[in-house]
């Protein structure tokens, strides 16, 4: 169910004519077993200095949103919608990044002198 959902509340972003969701991703939704409550995270390009605007925008358009689920999801109940930002993904990111500064540090520390001055030798001794 919370992949129909996601792709549900895609698709009406999708339609949208609102700045503050440009480039705004849906990346999952949980939803309760009783189809009460359903947590919406998204991810954008803005980070999180965009997110404050961009959870603004969606509470705007939450009624809307939840009046398409009920439509295209037939179920006796239509959850109340919450909007999150997806730490998971930027926690990925992080992440990433962290990996691909230490792949460059590796890479430059081969090629040139290390912090402290020495330089950097070959594993193999030569």
């Amino acid at each position: 169910m919370s992949e129909t959902l996601r792709e549900v509340i895609a698709d009406e972003l999708a339609k949208l004519d609102d700045d503050r969701l440009q480039m705004v991703t849906v990346t999952a939704v949980d939803v309760d077993s009783e189809m009460n409550h359903g947590v919406v995270y998204f991810d954008s390009m803005e980070g999180v200095a965009g997110d404050e605007k961009i959870i603004e925008a969606l509470n705007e358009y939450r009624k809307r949103i939840q009046h398409e689920i009920a439509l295209q999801v037939r179920s006796r109940r239509t959850p109340v919608l919450e909007f999150k930002p997806d730490e998971t993904m930027r926690a990925a990111a992080r992440i990433d990044e962290v990996l691909r500064e230490d792949a460059r540090r590796r890479a430059n520390g081969a090629t040139s002198p290390s912090a402290d001055g020495d330089s950097a030798t070959s594993p193999l001794g030569d």
